[in-house]
């Protein structure tokens, strides 16, 4: 059993945690660090040192901060419980989620959910066909509620995510806010091997420049991506580094 954090541990994870949140928004908006000030009114070291985990920023400052982000303070500083917390894993198909994910949640003795398959449940087909009778909106329709019920259903669990739920965004703004999300990520040619490997292409099937096109997903997403709490490189990696990497971000 781990021994319980110390409380300047605690202090320092919740410092981080703080500064997390205010790197991913910039790194969402496209803003800079001395935008961020000018809106803000709070010196580029002050941000410097919130966004290193360094912060003791007054009320006043953080409220200032706060306002210029358009987010409450409340948001900002709320605590995270990581063990009482669903833990998302995020990434394109090929970068480990169900693999690690299995594996993760039968370590931690909590419930392992596929998201697609949760989504399949929900529209009573599998999910090519979802695509094929629904179409694309009907599908995050679908993917929305399937997240909301294992939200209800589970309140600690691991749930491996589909690779563009990331590009529906109040889907993703749900899963952020009650989640500890992870990006699995791996560079495009292993997940072109992986997906290989697993016998299935979709949705690359029949398409001669098809790492390009995963290079271009990840491209276009990355940004989305970066928004997670932590992420876990899988590139070069067996199944166990890739584990006990993962073990190590969410102790």
């Amino acid at each position: 059993m781990n021994a319980p954090l110390s409380t300047q541990q605690q202090e320092h994870a919740f410092l981080s945690r703080l500064g997390e949140r205010v790197r991913a928004w910039r790194t969402e908006h496209g803003m800079t660090r001395k935008q961020l000030s000018v809106a803000s009114g709070v010196s580029e070291r002050y941000l410097a040192q919130l966004e290193a985990g360094q912060g003791n920023m007054s009320v006043l400052l953080l409220r200032k901060v706060a306002r210029a982000m358009g987010v409450s303070v409340e948001r900002l500083v709320r605590e995270d419980n990581g063990e009482q917390r669903p833990i998302a894993l995020l990434g394109l198909r090929g970068a480990g989620k169900s693999t690690l994910g299995a594996k993760l949640a039968h370590s931690l003795n909590l419930p392992f959910v596929e998201l697609d398959r949760e989504v399949e449940k929900e529209a009573g087909a599998p999910l090519g066909e979802v695509f094929a009778m629904y179409g694309q909106d009907a599908f995050r329709r679908f993917e929305r509620r399937a997240l909301e019920r294992v939200l209800g259903e589970h309140p600690q669990a691991v749930i491996a995510t589909g690779g563009s739920l990331v590009t529906d965004p109040g889907t993703y703004e749900l899963l952020l806010e009650r989640c500890r999300s992870i990006w699995l990520k791996a560079a495009p040619q292993e997940h072109m091997a992986r997906v290989i490997a697993q016998g299935d292409t979709r949705p690359f099937k029949g398409r001669a420049a098809a790492l390009d096109e995963i290079r271009k997903l990840l491209d276009d997403r990355d940004r989305l991506y970066g928004r997670a709490n932590a992420v876990v490189d899988t590139s070069g990696k067996t199944v166990r580094q890739s584990l006990a990497d993962l073990r190590r971000v969410i102790a």
